[in-house]
């Protein structure tokens, strides 16, 4: 999902993102273009550090490094929230939070 984001912020802003994003006003997505490449850049990081833990032999560190990058996307999530729009929470917390829990649970 994360890597989609990435794509979707750093490459597609002006021409896919719009029919993602549709409550955004469609001017507004060439004066965002920067600042959801900087979004996406972030992302990419996100993603980044969710794939290292997979590859990571240790189980124990491995576990570590996917509860730190997973909690970073669950508190970006109840952020975005509370700063832009509710549903993301739904879309991006919610998933964090079920991947820490079937990192510890299952």
């Amino acid at each position: 999902m994360h890597l989609y984001i990435v794509w979707l912020e750093m490459f597609a802003w002006t021409t896919r993102a719009k029919k993602v994003f549709k409550s955004v006003p469609e001017e507004m997505f060439e004066k965002t273009k920067q600042m959801a490449g900087n979004q996406g850049l972030y992302n990419g990081f996100l993603a980044s550090g969710l794939i290292w833990s997979l590859l990571i032999c240790d189980l124990q560190w491995s576990i570590h490094i996917a509860t730190f990058f997973l909690g970073c996307v669950f508190v970006a999530g109840v952020y975005g929230a509370i700063t832009v729009q509710k549903s993301i929470l739904m879309v991006q917390s919610v998933p964090a939070a079920l991947g820490l829990l079937s990192l510890y649970f299952l």
